[in-house]
């Protein structure tokens, strides 16, 4: 079979693998794997497959920092423990160019802490409610007096070019599975094309231009219940403090938002998931 591929014009040739992958990540696994789940109707899919696709403007990308939340797409060269979504980065970045341009355009994107900071916030679901995009859980749990005890520290580094900070966790199998609810939102965290530059140049990674006209690059991606940005974590607000050599990104702390985060992270904790 073969399919046109929009962005690029050319025309693909693909096996029947591969349409059975397409098929599955589309929610179709209940009539072509035997196994529970949201199904498309037959004519539904080849309806899909059979018309013509366009692809939304290209606002955002999928930024390398956040390729340890897209297993599916990228090999984890280090163990990571945080949110991690299934679905592939090309799955997500049409998801979000969809949905910004179903929202407004970039003058809906939401604002974050700093000028070179955008969220989006995302259902997850499919536009007509009939599957959810990803299975990722939240992994901000309140702290009680029946889990503290539960609670690990360690001194850690997102990347092994960062400055390692100490941080605050409930280790991986200690939260009841309850207690992690699939999210219902997915906030997506942008930084401008200026800021990742600036900030890849400081920690001396190579300078490319693969994506120059892309203004927009997705840096981290939270699975929540809520539509709207939770506060950062006070230990994420220092690192940018210290600025882009060590990590962060040049912000420097604002008073009454760091008081307001250690409120809310004085009483919650990350669960960290298996490190893999």
């Amino acid at each position: 079979l073969s399919f046109f591929y929009p962005t690029s014009k050319i025309r693909l040739f693909v096996s029947s693998t591969t349409i059975l992958g397409l098929l599955t990540r589309r929610g179709a696994t209940s009539f072509i794997l035997g196994r529970p789940g949201p199904c498309y109707s037959t004519s539904a899919v080849l309806s899909a497959s059979s018309s013509p696709m366009s692809s939304p403007p290209s606002h955002v990308v999928v930024d390398k920092f956040a390729f340890r939340q897209f297993p599916q797409s990228h090999e984890q060269p280090e163990p990571y423990s945080g949110a991690k979504l299934s679905l592939t980065c090309e799955e997500f970045e049409r998801h979000c160019n969809e949905f910004i341009e179903a929202n407004g355009g970039l003058a809906g994107l939401k604002p974050g802490y700093a000028p070179f900071c955008k969220h989006i916030f995302i259902p997850n679901s499919l536009e007509d409610g009939s599957a959810r995009l990803t299975d990722s859980k939240v992994n901000t749990v309140p702290i009680t007096e029946q889990n503290e005890h539960l609670l690990r520290t360690e001194y850690d580094a997102r990347t092994e070019k960062e400055l390692p900070v100490l941080t605050r966790f409930f280790p991986a199998g200690t939260v009841a599975e309850e207690d992690l609810p699939i999210a219902t939102y997915l906030d997506v965290i942008l930084y401008s094309r200026e800021q990742i530059k600036k900030e890849n140049a400081a920690m001396g990674d190579e300078p490319t231009s693969e994506f120059d006209a892309v203004p927009w690059g997705v840096v981290s991606v939270k699975p929540q219940t809520v539509d709207f940005e939770l506060p950062m974590n006070p230990i994420t607000a220092m690192r940018n403090a210290l600025g882009e050599e060590h990590g962060g990104s040049g912000k420097p702390i604002d008073r009454k938002e760091y008081m307001e985060a250690v409120d809310f992270w004085d009483k919650h904790a990350v669960a960290r998931g298996e490190k893999k």
